[in-house]
């Protein structure tokens, strides 16, 4: 019966915090005690950094220097579509840690890197290999015109 009293009290104080209900019933990947609310302060400047390209990464590290193997393989996967560097800004989540929970919770995805393209989210390593390796990718980053244009790009080379 103690039991009972305590779970159907911990259910209450669920139910009163519709919003972590929201996020919960969104995703399985966080437990309400990993659930942090994100903050406007946070969620502002999240806004303002998905937009200040049409292409944006949060990466641990720089482009030149990343500091995770994952970060790394998503540089060289949007080097080799051709992403344009003009059109193209990187942020390094280690420099931030509010930065670093908040794209967590602002995507609702809870690995880093993660890729934005014209201010939506494409998702992180694992779906840009995948994307990569079926053209998808390419499909997308054409459609949004953020590659290199082709009398740009470099000759290529012959064997």
């Amino acid at each position: 019966m103690i039991l009972r009293t305590g779970i159907q009290a911990a259910f209450r104080q669920t139910a009163a915090r519709p919003l972590a209900t929201k996020v919960l019933a969104r995703s399985t990947r966080l437990t309400p005690l990993q659930i942090r609310l994100l903050s406007t302060e946070t969620k502002a400047a999240i806004d303002k950094a998905v937009s200040t390209s049409p292409v944006v990464l949060f990466m641990k590290g720089t482009p030149d220097t990343p500091q995770c193997g994952y970060s790394r393989a998503t540089i060289q996967i949007l080097g080799v579509q051709g992403v344009d560097p003009a059109k193209f800004t990187a942020f390094n989540v280690l420099e931030d840690e509010e930065l670093r929970s908040g794209i967590k919770e602002y995507s609702d995805w809870p690995t880093i890197p993660q890729l934005y393209v014209e201010k939506d989210f494409v998702g992180g390593c694992d779906i840009l290999l995948s994307m990569h390796q079926d053209g998808s990718l390419a499909k997308l980053l054409e459609e949004k015109n953020v590659l290199v244009p082709a009398e740009d790009m470099p000759p290529a080379k012959e064997k």
